[in-house]
C-alpha cells in the first residue's frame, strides 16, 4: 500500500511540476531560412516572431520576455496575431510590452481572431495605440524594409473568420467549399506579390499554406494552432483551436519546392487553453544567402 502512495505521489508531483514547466518556462528555437533570392545585404539578417501573446504576463511588465528578446538582439519582431484576449477588459499587458519593444526595436504586427473578435471600436482604438507608439501595424498590405541597398517586402495578411470555419468538420453542411481561401481570394484580400522582391508573409493562420504558396509566398510566420496545445513524442500537437485533432500545421518547419513556412507554438493560453509537454516558444528566423 505504501509503494502504491508512494508512485500515485510521484505521479502527482510529475504532472504538476511538468504542467508548472510547460505554462511557465519560456524556450527559444531558431531557424536558418537559405535562399538564392534573398539580397546580399540581409544575409545574417535575424527576425524575432512572437504569437498567440493572449494578454499573458512573464514576471513584472513581462520582463521576463524582454529580456529573451533582449538576448536575442533581432533586427526586427514580428508579431503574428492573437497578441490579446477576446474577453479581455483592456490590453495593458500587451501595451505595455509593444512600448517596450518598439522603443528598442522596428516591430511589425498583424491581427488574428480574438483580435477580430474585440469589436470594430476596439480593435481601431488598440491598433491606433500601437501605431501612435511606432509599431507597424500590417493591414493587408506591405511594407518594404530596406538594408544598405537592397530590400525585401514584408506582407501582413489578415482574412474573415469564415475561412476559419472551413477547418472545423461541424461547418460541412454549411457547404464549406464557399468559404475556402484560395489563391483568388488571396490576391483579393492582399493583392499580387512582387515577383522580383524576397517576400515574407505574417499571417496568423497556417492553414492555408498551399495558398500561401501559390501566391509566392518566400517564407510565412504564423501561429494560432498553440503548438497542438499538448505535445506528444513521434505525435506532434494533439489538436487545434478549431477542435481538430492532430493538426497538420501545428508547429514548426514545412516547406514544398523553395518556399517555408515556420508556425510558432506561441506564449499563451487564451480564454480556456492549457498548455503541456508544450512550452511557451520565441521564434528566430536567421535569414542566409
Amino acid at each position: 500500500m505504501k509503494t502504491i502512495l508512494a508512485i500515485v505521489a510521484i505521479l502527482v508531483i510529475f504532472i504538476v511540476v511538468s504542467f508548472n514547466i510547460s505554462n511557465n518556462y519560456i524556450t527559444t528555437t531558431n531557424y536558418f531560412v537559405a535562399s538564392q533570392d534573398l539580397p546580399t545585404a540581409f544575409d545574417g539578417y535575424k527576425i524575432l516572431q512572437l504569437s498567440d501573446l493572449h494578454s499573458r504576463e512573464f514576471g513584472k511588465n513581462n520582463y521576463k520576455l524582454i529580456n529573451k528578446i533582449d538576448k536575442v538582439n533581432p533586427d526586427i519582431v514580428v508579431m503574428t496575431g492573437d497578441m490579446v484576449n477576446s474577453k479581455d477588459e483592456n490590453y495593458d499587458v500587451f501595451i505595455s510590452l509593444s512600448q517596450a519593444l518598439a522603443a528598442k526595436y522596428d516591430v511589425y504586427f498583424v491581427i488574428g481572431n480574438h483580435e477580430q473578435c474585440l469589436g470594430k471600436n476596439n480593435l481601431q482604438s488598440l491598433t491606433q495605440k500601437l501605431t501612435a507608439m511606432g509599431v507597424n501595424v500590417l493591414d493587408n498590405n506591405k511594407a518594404t524594409i530596406v538594408k544598405a541597398d537592397d530590400n525585401i517586402a514584408l506582407y501582413g495578411m489578415w482574412f474573415n473568420l469564415r475561412y476559419y470555419s472551413n477547418l472545423n468538420m461541424k461547418y460541412v453542411q454549411n457547404n464549406v467549399n464557399n468559404y475556402f481561401f484560395s489563391i483568388d481570394k488571396m490576391n483579393q484580400v492582399l493583392g499580387k506579390k512582387d515577383a522580383e522582391v524576397f517576400s515574407i508573409l505574417l499571417t496568423h493562420n497556417p492553414a492555408y499554406f498551399e495558398t500561401y504558396l501559390k501566391w509566392g509566398a518566400d517564407l510565412t510566420l504564423a501561429g494560432h494552432i498553440h503548438g497542438g496545445m499538448v505535445r506528444l513524442p513521434w505525435c506532434g500537437g494533439i489538436f487545434s483551436p478549431e477542435k481538430i485533432f492532430f493538426p497538420p500545421y501545428d508547429a514548426g518547419e514545412f516547406s514544398a519546392s523553395d518556399k517555408m513556412m515556420i508556425v510558432s507554438r506561441g506564449l499563451g493560453i487564451g480564454n480556456e487553453g492549457f498548455r503541456y509537454f508544450n512550452c511557451p516558444e520565441l521564434v528566430v528566423v536567421t535569414l542566409k544567402k
